[in-house]
């Protein structure tokens, strides 16, 4: 159901007038512009808008009180209250909108064209245009640019108009009109209609990049939305979803499984409120094609955009899509060293086993050394400064490498250097990872 109004569309006409000069004394007449010849044909746009629930202002009072049962006898006699719950502000009735309304990015702009024929005459070669200008186009809107043969007296020509808006700010509204009259003359007319354009939702992002050392896909990223309404009415919110680039492949975090069934975190009412602020999660993890090649996810790479679908009071829809979003990869130099294996509690003096991954980030082939250092806590067991062999661009290796641990506690492993024997270039590796040293007599848990 739709409902029409048509007294909020400004218009800038000019008019004609005359003014007084005296020159000697003697009064004269000056026209300033020249009649204008009145067309014969009128113009009217009104915007198509839903009407809104009628809310009324309960008053009642106690029985015992002066007025007795008489204001809540009036209430019941009121059309407007819904029957058995007078004290409700809502009510059954809907209002007809009594003003223009807010248009809001990622609404449906609906308008409503009439050109009616308020002359005795037979107008013909009718032609309506409508076009919508904003800051960076000009959009056609008419469903059809073919023109009517012919207009009888008191009869229109009726276009109803659609157009999803995707920009804010000023948009103009230009209706044009041109027709032939009886005797052959073209006419031609048009007018101006502005209107601004608000922005609904305010979306902030950030950024957690985590790698995944125990698990063979590196490099996962963690997206936080912070989605805002910033009208004046509350939102459902329909849909959030993440559309990611073609490098990475999304996990909604938004939702727990309860007893088998997907549960949202925000409950069963996904309803947001005026100047409420909700925050969805989304994991990103490169697809397999992509992580093995460390050279391509450097940088600034694109994640994906936001889908966001709404709707409002009686169901109008509203869809915005942000633009793509962008990341500063981190940096791990030409070599990057991450642990692909390691236990989570080891006993003291006994030796343990992990496995490093070594990447050569660069565009340059690496002949690498391997030391290995002792620290304080940490005694690596094995031979220091052996050959690597080379590693060409993009290219990774395992290790697998045994260590033990002197003293208790949780123990930072630290101490491994990388040598590039072409360019004579040593890169250290401390505070790889940590882990949990107890004494031999506590059974560790395989």
């Amino acid at each position: 159901m739709r409902f029409c109004i048509n007294y909020k569309f400004q218009c800038a006409t000019s008019v004609s007038f005359t003014r007084q000069c005296i020159v000697s004394k003697v009064p004269i007449k000056m026209e300033v512009n020249p009649p204008k010849q009145e067309h014969l044909l009128a113009l009217k746009v009104m915007r198509l808008t839903k009407p809104t629930l009628f809310t009324n202002i309960p008053v009642t009072c106690e029985e015992k009180d002066l007025p007795g049962d008489l204001f809540n006898q009036l209430m019941r006699d009121d059309p407007s209250t819904v029957n058995g719950a007078e004290i409700l502000m809502l009510g059954e009735m809907l209002t007809l909108p009594q003003n223009f309304g807010n248009i809001f990015l990622g609404e449906t702009f609906s308008s409503y064209i009439s050109v009616h024929n308020d002359s005795n005459q037979v107008v013909k070669d009718i032609l309506v245009k409508a076009d919508l200008q904003t800051s960076s186009q000009r959009l056609n809107l008419s469903a059809s640019n073919a023109a009517v043969a012919e207009l009888k007296p008191d009869c229109c020509i009726d276009d109803v108009i659609h157009h999803e808006v995707k920009e804010i700010g000023t948009h103009i509204l230009v209706c044009a009109v041109s027709y032939t009259t009886q005797g052959g003359e073209k006419m031609y007319f048009r007018k101006f209609f502005k209107f601004q354009v608000l922005k609904p939702l305010d979306v902030k992002t950030k950024f957690y990049n985590a790698e995944s050392d125990l698990s063979s896909v590196t490099d996962e990223v963690f997206l936080e939305a912070q989605i805002q309404n910033i009208t004046t009415s509350p939102m459902f919110m329909e849909k959030v979803s993440l559309e990611p680039s073609i490098m990475y492949n999304v996990a909604e975090l938004n939702s727990v499984n309860q007893a088998g069934e997907c549960v949202t975190t925000f409950g069963t009412r996904t309803y947001l409120q005026p100047m409420d602020t909700r925050q969805y999660l989304y994991c990103l993890k490169p697809k397999k094609e992509f992580a093995e090649k460390a050279g391509i996810i450097k940088g600034v790479t694109v994640i994906g955009k936001l889908d966001i679908v709404w709707k409002t009071n009686l169901g109008e829809r509203g869809r915005l899509q942000t633009s793509q979003l962008q990341r500063m990869a981190p940096g791990y130099g030409d070599v990057r060293l991450s642990l692909e294996a390691i236990p989570d509690t080891v006993n003291l003096e006994e030796p343990f086993h992990i496995t490093c991954k070594i990447t050569n980030c660069s565009e340059r082939t690496m002949d690498l050394v391997l030391e290995m250092c002792n620290t304080n806590s940490i005694h690596w067991c094995g031979i220091s400064g052996r050959q690597l062999g080379k590693l060409h661009p993009s290219s990774s290796l395992c290790l697998a490498l045994t260590l033990l641990s002197s003293v208790q506690g949780l123990q930072s492993i630290s101490g491994l250097r990388l040598t590039d024997t072409f360019l004579k270039r040593t890169y250290e590796y401390d505070d790889i990872a940590q882990v949990c040293v107890v004494s031999s007599a506590i059974k560790v848990e395989s």
